[in-house]
């Protein structure tokens, strides 16, 4: 009798450890299968914050991301990440395993679209750019652009003119100008590291210097080859107190002051401006626009050339003297005797 008893119950726990395996591989197999339901084309499922994994399952079960709440809760328990499950909006763009979605979440891959800000832009002209790729007002981008995020570097800055570095940014879906102003501010100080700063110190300038000067390199140029001559050029003219007459300095004083119809005359250079270096010595009072990490250097670093001119060839390139016989010759080569020839050919 004892015998059959515990015959039995041997037999009651093979089976019940055989229906448990048997159920273990089925919740396996149930929590790796993808789910079909996914529609085509994919779809999009924001997570609030502070959500439970109740409510993130009803988003996703009415997105047919998943087949039920049962599933994503075990998928979660499984996982071990209930405490990790993270706000956002995600893309499932096909069908994925309750495992896999889990795993989406508690990683935070959240939707993530990009906006560029190419070298050389002004404030203005980045908050364009954010408006026109739906990110929210041009008027909440300069709101946002609040100095005192650079105090720490710049004392006498009034707004964020050359310290949102020019970038691709990948932002969520719900990010602010805030959110977008801090990672550029963030990204400048990254590239205007302790090297560079060192540097300053060394040539004795200022963050604000620097920058400003390299705003005024990044307009006069846009060939990376050229970065380290035009700043010689300038570095030089500083050095023996020649003004800088720089053209970008004077459209940025005729647009900051509404002036500017994309025209310069030989007038304008005549405008008031302590922006106009054609008739204040030294550098502006701050930057023109955002400079790029090779300009930034190159502002440190000039070319080891006594340039003192350089004209443009037409090409985007430049020609470069040392005297004003010699510049006064390529003006006429590439300028005068350049724009003549063009005429002629009309």
């Amino acid at each position: 009798m004892v015998k059959r008893l515990l015959l039995g119950v041997v037999c009651l726990l093979v089976l019940a450890a055989v229906a448990a395996f048997y159920l273990w591989q089925d919740l396996e197999t149930r929590l790796s299968t993808p789910h079909a339901g996914v529609p085509a084309g994919g779809v999009f499922v924001e997570v609030a914050p502070g959500e439970g994994a109740s409510a993130i399952a009803s988003r996703l079960i009415a997105a047919g991301v998943v087949p039920d709440d049962l599933t994503f809760r075990l998928a979660v328990w499984r996982s071990g990440r209930d405490r990790d499950l993270q706000a956002g909006e995600y893309f499932f763009g096909e069908p994925m395993s309750p495992l896999d979605v889990v795993a989406t979440i508690a990683e935070g891959r959240v939707v993530l679209r990009t906006v560029t800000f190419p070298e050389g832009l002004t404030l203005p002209e980045m908050g364009a750019i954010f408006e026109a790729e739906g990110f929210g007002t041009a008027a909440a981008f300069a709101a946002a652009a609040d100095a005192t995020l650079v105090a720490d570097l710049d004392p006498d800055a009034v707004d964020l003119e050359g310290y949102l570095f020019p970038e691709t940014y990948s932002l969520p879906r719900g990010a602010t100008a805030a959110d977008l102003v801090a990672a550029m501010v963030a990204q400048f100080r990254a590239t205007f590291a302790a090297d560079l700063r060192a540097r300053a110190a060394e040539r004795n300038l200022s963050v604000r210097e620097v920058v400003t000067l390299a705003s005024v390199i990044q307009k006069e140029t846009g060939q990376a080859a050229e970065h380290d001559l035009v700043s010689a050029v300038f570095n030089n003219r500083l050095r023996i107190g020649m003004p800088l007459q720089s053209d970008p300095t004077v459209i940025y004083a005729l647009t900051q002051a509404g002036l500017y119809d994309g025209n310069l005359t030989r007038a304008n250079l005549q405008f008031d401006s302590p922006y106009n270096t054609y008739r204040y010595r030294g550098l502006p009072p701050g930057p023109i626009a955002a400079p790029g990490a090779d300009v930034l250097r190159a502002t440190l670093a000039p070319a080891d050339v006594d340039y003192l001119y350089f004209v443009s060839r037409n090409d985007g390139t430049h020609a470069f003297s040392r005297t004003l016989r010699e510049h006064n010759r390529n003006v006429r080569e590439f300028q005068v005797d350049y724009f003549r020839r063009r005429r002629a050919g009309d």
